[in-house]
C-alpha cells in the first residue's frame, strides 16, 4: 500500500470514530486519497458522504450539518486557492463555536516556494481564529497509526472549527496492495484512539447575584434552546421580563414586542435598573443602548468570548447555578401590559400595510410553518424582520449565521441544516440568494433535503435602506454604491438549476406555497424597496405614540 493510502484510509476511520458521521468533499487532484478513503467509508456505512464542486458553499453546507446536528462535519479539498475558499465559513464557525473541520490535502513541503502548481503556504491560512495541526508526510515505515490517530484525537479537542492540514506524495491513489509495515488498526469497539473528557465550563457559574433587583430586564441572543428554556424559567420565577431574538424563542414565555420597544425608546417606567444579557445578542439597536443605558450589567456566557462589544458588563459568569430571587410579579406585569397594547398596535399597523413589505411576509411565514419546522433565517433584513413582526414560536428549530452575521453561503447552509430536518424553511433577502446560487447546484447522486426558500426581492440592498446611508442626504449616492439594484430574474436563475420557482402576490398564497413538499424549491414575493425606511419609521412612531 502506498503511503498516501495508508494515511488517508487511518485518518477518515479516525474521525468516524471520533463522531465524524457527516463529510463534504469537492474534487481535486491531491486530496485523491482522502476522497477514495472517504468513499470507501461512505460504503462501508461508516459516515454519509456529501459532494460539491464549489469549495465556499462546500464550507457552509459542513456548517450548516454542524449546526443542525451539534456534531463535528468536515470539509475536505485539494491544495492551493481552493483551501481559501472555505476562509468564510471557517470564520463563522470560530465566532459560532461550531466543530467544523477543515481537512485540506496539501503539497510536498520541499515544493511549497518553488512555483509548483497549487501550492502555497497552507499553515495558517484562516489566521489567529483556527487552528492549524499540520501533519507529517507519511513514509513506508512502522509507528505512523499512533501518531496520526493520536493527532486526530488531540485536534477536535478545540472549541470551535479546527484545520487539519496533510501533504501527500504521489501516488495519490490505491495501488491495489493492503501491505503495509504496520497494523492500521483503530482501538477495539470503534472507540477513538484517545478518549477525552469533556472540558468543563469556561467559567464558573454565578452564584451570587445580589447585584440584580426587581428591576431587571433579561435579554436572550444566539443561545442553545435548553439555556434559553432555563433562562426563561429562572427569570419569571423572578419576577424578570425576559426580551429574546429569534434564536432564541425556544425560551417560550418571553415579551414578544422586546425589540420593537426597545427600538423604539423605554418610558420611565420600563426602564430597568440592571440588565441580564444571555448568550449573543446581535440584531438590535435597541438592545445596544439599555445595555449602555443600564447602571448594571450581568453577562452570562458558555464561552471565553462573550458577548459585550460596548464593554459595560460589570459582571461575566457561567449559567446561572442559583435559585432564583423572589420579587413578585409587578415588574413584570407592567411589561405584560406593554407588550399587549405594542402587539396591538403592531398588528393594526400592518393591516393597514400594503402587502408585502418584510415584515408582513416574516409574519406570515412564521404564522404558517407546520409544527417543528426548521427555519434558516438570512443575516440581513430577514432575522430583523422575524425579530420585529413574527410571534415567538417555540416549537420552531431557528437557525441563523450570526457569529460574524454575513450573507456568505447562507443557502448552501441552510441546506445543511435541512438535511436533519423533514421539511425545513428558509427566508432569504435577493442579495443573499444570489451571493450563494450555487448552493443550488447539487449533483443527482446526492442528498437532497425538503427544503423551501423564501425570497423577499426587493432588487437590491434593502437594510442599507435603514441605515445612516439611506437618510435623503446621501439620495444622489444611494442607489448605485448602497441600494446595488441587480434586474436579476430569479425565476430563469432557477429554472436554470432546475430548481421549482413560485411568485406569490399575497399572503395566501404564500401561506399556500408553504404546504410541506418533497425537494428544494424557492418562493418568491416581490416587495418595493423605496417604502422600506419610511415604514420602519412609522411603526417606531406608533409604539412611541402608545405610551
Amino acid at each position: 500500500m502506498n503511503p498516501s493510502t495508508a494515511q488517508a484510509r487511518v485518518l477518515v476511520d479516525e474521525l468516524a470514530r471520533n463522531d465524524v458521521r457527516q463529510v463534504v468533499l469537492c474534487p481535486g487532484s491531491r486530496n485523491a486519497a482522502l476522497a477514495m478513503a472517504l468513499h470507501h467509508a461512505a460504503v462501508a456505512g461508516k459516515l454519509t458522504l456529501h459532494v460539491r464542486i464549489d469549495e465556499r458553499s462546500a464550507g457552509f453546507l459542513a456548517l450548516g450539518i454542524a449546526r443542525g446536528t451539534g456534531l463535528p462535519v468536515a470539509v475536505v479539498c485539494t491544495s492551493g486557492t481552493a483551501v481559501a475558499n472555505l476562509h468564510p465559513a471557517m470564520m463563522e464557525a470560530a465566532h459560532s463555536h461550531l466543530p467544523l473541520i477543515a481537512l485540506t490535502a496539501d503539497r510536498p513541503i520541499e515544493l511549497v516556494g518553488s512555483g509548483a502548481s497549487q501550492t502555497t503556504v497552507q499553515h495558517g491560512i484562516f489566521g489567529a481564529l483556527v487552528s492549524t495541526v499540520d501533519f507529517p508526510m507519511a513514509e513506508p515505515r512502522p509507528g505512523q497509526n499512533a501518531v496520526w490517530r493520536g493527532m486526530v484525537c488531540r485536534s477536535l479537542r478545540s472549541d470551535g472549527p479546527v484545520h487539519l492540514n496533510v501533504p501527500f506524495r504521489e501516488p495519490l491513489v490505491p495501488d491495489g496492495s493492503d501491505d503495509w509495515p504496520e497494523s492500521l488498526d483503530g482501538r477495539a469497539d470503534g472507540r477513538p484512539w484517545t478518549s477525552v473528557a469533556a472540558a468543563g465550563e469556561t467559567r464558573s457559574g454565578a452564584t451570587e447575584i445580589g447585584h440584580l433587583g426587581e428591576r431587571t430586564l433579561v435579554v436572550i441572543g444566539d443561545v442553545a434552546p435548553e439555556i434559553a428554556r432555563a433562562t426563561a424559567t429562572f427569570a419569571s420565577a423572578a419576577g424578570w421580563p425576559v426580551i429574546v431574538e429569534p434564536l432564541a424563542f425556544a425560551a417560550g414565555d418571553t415579551i414578544g414586542t422586546g425589540s420593537l420597544l426597545l427600538s423604539a425608546g423605554l418610558p420611565p417606567a420600563l426602564r430597568p435598573e440592571s440588565l441580564l444579557v444571555v448568550g449573543h445578542p446581535s440584531l438590535s439597536r435597541g438592545v445596544q443602548r439599555v445595555i449602555r443605558e443600564t447602571p448594571v450589567v450581568h453577562v452570562i456566557s458558555d464561552h471565553p468570548q462573550w458577548t459585550d462589544p460596548q464593554h459595560q458588563a460589570d459582571y461575566v459568569t457561567g449559567p446561572l447555578a442559583v435559585d432564583p430571587p423572589r420579587f413578585g410579579d409587578a415588574w413584570l406585569s407592567r411589561w405584560r401590559d406593554a407588550d399587549v397594547s405594542a402587539k396591538s398596535v403592531v398588528d393594526k399597523f400592518l393591516a393597514d400595510e400594503r402587502w408585502p413589505t418584510g415584515l408582513h411576509v416574516a409574519q406570515t411565514l412564521i404564522d404558517a410553518l407546520p409544527y417543528g419546522s426548521t427555519l434558516f433565517l438570512g443575516s440581513s433584513n430577514p432575522v430583523r424582520d422575524v425579530d420585529m413582526a413574527a410571534a415567538h414560536r417555540a416549537d420552531l428549530r431557528l437557525f441563523s449565521n450570526r457569529g460574524l452575521a454575513g450573507i456568505d453561503g447562507t443557502l448552501s447552509c441552510a441546506v445543511g441544516v435541512a438535511l436533519s430536518a423533514e421539511h425545513g424553511y428558509a427566508l432569504v433577502g435577493d442579495l443573499t440568494f444570489l451571493h450563494d446560487i450555487n448552493g443550488l447546484l447539487i449533483g443527482p447522486s446526492e442528498l437532497r433535503p425538503n427544503l423551501a426558500v423564501v425570497v423577499l426581492n426587493d432588487d437590491g440592498g434593502g437594510i442599507f435602506s435603514l441605515l445612516e446611508q439611506g437618510s435623503p442626504e446621501h439620495a444622489d449616492s444611494f442607489e448605485r454604491i448602497f441600494g446595488t439594484p441587480h434586474g436579476a430574474d430569479l425565476a430563469a436563475l432557477c429554472a436554470g438549476y432546475r430548481v421549482p420557482h413560485t411568485l406569490v402576490d399575497s399572503a395566501a398564497a404564500l401561506r399556500d406555497a408553504l404546504a410541506p413538499a418533497d425537494g428544494i424549491r424557492v418562493i418568491e414575493v416581490s416587495a418595493d424597496r423605496a417604502r422600506l425606511r419610511d415604514l420602519h419609521s412609522r411603526l417606531r412612531s406608533v409604539i412611541s405614540e402608545a405610551w
